[in-house]
């Protein structure tokens, strides 16, 4: 299907997702959420997509929500429809907030999704992208967690993926404080793992996603990445340990495994037969857990 605000391509085992709306440095809209969540679900129901790639057309990756187009009632759920899934209630009838729509259904995705941050990620610009699994950013790009000079709180779970990611006091500094920093202080605080001069991000992320695609079992990536979430809110290594028994009792005798160490033993490039779409075995952790 086309897309209004994003845009959506497939090459060689990469799927990209670009916001693409720079005229307004990719403000983020309820038309950008759905799409963003249809172009996931096409990610993992295409055997074909290997890794993912997410960034933003011109000079932003996401200025944070739109607000144009509700003013100072962008954030009211009584005047609002843009910022809310109001198609989607919480068990006490409350609208769901939209960013955080988004940054489940990436929690949810099977394959591995690399931000690269080519500008300012800022609000639900920068939240949405908490569970992706790297983060590279321009040394242009600059992040802000800006809701307290908003009067809101941070959302799309980012108090849930946020800490994890960085620790308490980092979160809570940048939180707290709602200031806009540097992908200096941004990889300083574990929020990137890479800043790269503008004109080597996109090559970064696509040689990383490319390392995936071409050398690993899709439904090992898959079942690692929730093996990997799921783990964090784990109570013990005992259940890390219970999750990680079951999957190699379910995964050791299949066809990847097989072929795994096949072609380590012939010192040739692996051809993996398993499908994500067919062969993950329900032993996978269905995680987040509504």
């Amino acid at each position: 299907m086309p897309y209004e605000e994003i845009e959506y391509e497939v090459a060689d085992g990469i799927a990209t997702i670009t916001l693409n709306r720079p005229d307004q440095l990719n403000a983020y809209t309820f038309t950008m959420r759905n799409e963003m969540l249809d172009a996931f679900d096409r990610i993992d129901a295409d055997d074909d997509v290997r890794a993912v790639v997410v960034t933003g057309a011109g000079r932003a990756f996401c200025a944070g929500a739109d607000l144009s187009t509700g003013g100072g009632s962008t954030f009211d759920q009584e005047q609002s429809t843009d910022m809310f899934a109001g198609d989607d209630l919480l068990e006490d009838g409350t609208p769901r907030d939209g960013g955080g729509t988004v940054a489940l259904r990436i929690a949810r995705c099977l394959k591995p999704v690399i931000g690269a941050f080519n500008g300012a990620a800022v609000g639900v610009g920068v939240t949405m992208t908490l569970p992706m699994d790297v983060r590279l950013a321009s040394a242009k790009a600059k992040f802000g967690f800006v809701f307290s000079r908003r009067g809101i709180v941070t959302e799309a779970a980012s108090s849930w993926f946020l800490p994890r990611l960085v620790g308490i006091s980092q979160a809570m500094e940048w939180a707290a404080t709602g200031r806009v920093f540097t992908a200096d202080e941004a990889l300083a605080g574990r929020l990137v793992s890479r800043v790269l001069p503008p004109d080597e991000l996109l090559p970064a992320a696509y040689a990383l996603a490319r390392e995936i695609a071409d050398n690993t079992s899709a439904v090992s990536v898959a079942a690692i990445r929730r093996l990997m979430w799921s783990g964090l809110s784990a109570p013990s290594p005992w259940d890390a340990h219970i999750a990680d028994s079951r999957l190699m009792a379910a995964l050791g005798g299949a066809g990847d495994a097989a072929e795994g160490v096949t072609s380590f033993l012939e010192k040739r490039r692996a051809e993996f037969p398993l499908k994500v779409t067919k062969d993950l075995p329900p032993e996978v952790p269905d995680w987040p857990v509504r």
